[in-house]
């Protein structure tokens, strides 16, 4: 491969047009895909390596293909944040959200009748969310304690959520019951979300021209970017969580469970990941991962700014975070 080709090749933008949707689903299946967890650590290593190489302009330790290049950066892109470039945990990666989902949300569908079976599953769940969150949030540090907060805060809110419908639902059909972890999880995302991201809330988000060059932080756009998340979650878990008790609940109807009771679990877990492979990465793609906004909807400091330095500059853009 020529190498000037290989040079010319911009890996900072994703590899198909993220201002369509059929582009930012493509790269999200490529970012969520479940086999990227197998990658062993060595070869995440080099693919880090591959990516700092060729964005320093430097020579690679081996000639790559343009493909080898773009696979190198969609490792990357599945296992080190977008900001910071430090390596996420495993269980925290975009990747490890079909195979902890389906887990989660199939045992949730099945263990919804006892409290007990309630408070551990929305605490489960609450646990991997408030991991999801701090390893994508967008670009502030964010000290322990706040993460504690906010975790206690959705975890509660999820729990309480859950039980209390839970009550309400009893004279209901077994159907609509199902659905109560759905409701949990959706408040739960309401409260999680902005808590994690309080930071971000309360001092804003780092706003940058095409250029990358960073004109100040705005709390309008770490509210839009909030805001954002929140839905595509919201979206994420909606497929699997309103078809899954469907399903389970017409096979219960028929008995199919009478002798194999065990088989209600593998039935709803399996679905879920089914449907997840799929609404995972087309919910993650309904926003741009790095987003544009007006200037003109700016704070007045970033407006004044962008004006004295670059009057002909309308749209700044902000990672929305995961």
């Amino acid at each position: 491969m020529n190498m000037w080709e290989i040079k010319g090749v911009n890996i900072d933008k994703p590899r198909w047009d993220q201002s369509t949707y059929s582009g930012r689903a493509k790269h999200f299946f490529t970012v969520t895909n479940p086999l990227n967890l197998l990658v062993p650590s060595s070869k995440l290593d080099e693919a880090r390596d591959i990516v700092i190489r060729h964005r320093a302009g430097l020579p690679q330790n081996r000639n790559l293909t343009v493909e080898e290049l773009w696979k190198a950066k969609h490792l990357y892109d599945s296992a080190f944040h977008p900001v910071t470039g430090e390596k996420t945990f495993i269980l925290g990666r975009m990747s490890a959200q079909v195979p902890m989902n389906m887990i989660i949300t199939g045992s949730m569908m099945v263990f919804y009748k006892t409290t007990s079976a309630v408070v551990f599953w929305q605490w489960v769940n609450q646990s991997f969310n408030a991991l999801v969150n701090y390893c994508n949030r967008s670009d502030a540090d964010m000290p322990v304690s706040k993460i504690a907060t906010s975790y206690v805060i959705a975890t509660t809110g999820a729990v309480g959520t859950a039980i209390g419908l839970n009550k309400l639902v009893k004279r209901a059909p077994p159907l609509v019951g199902r659905f109560v972890p759905f409701a949990a999880v959706a408040a739960a995302n309401c409260v999680n979300i902005p808590a994690m991201r309080s930071k971000e809330l309360s001092e804003g988000i780092r706003v940058f021209d095409e250029n990358n060059k960073v004109y100040g932080t705005s709390k309008t756009a770490a509210t839009m970017a909030t805001i954002q998340v929140i839905i595509s979650r919201i979206i994420m878990a909606a497929p699997s969580m309103s078809l899954t008790p469907i399903a389970v609940n017409a096979l219960e109807r028929r008995n199919v469970f009478a002798c194999r009771p065990h088989l209600e679990t593998v039935v709803a877990v399996s679905l879920c990941g089914l449907i997840l492979a799929f609404a995972t990465p087309l919910a993650c793609a309904l926003f741009v991962q790095t987003a544009p906004i007006s200037v003109n909807k700016l704070e007045t400091d970033i407006k004044e700014k962008v004006k004295k330095e670059s009057p002909s500059t309308k749209v700044l853009y902000y990672n929305k975070g995961l």
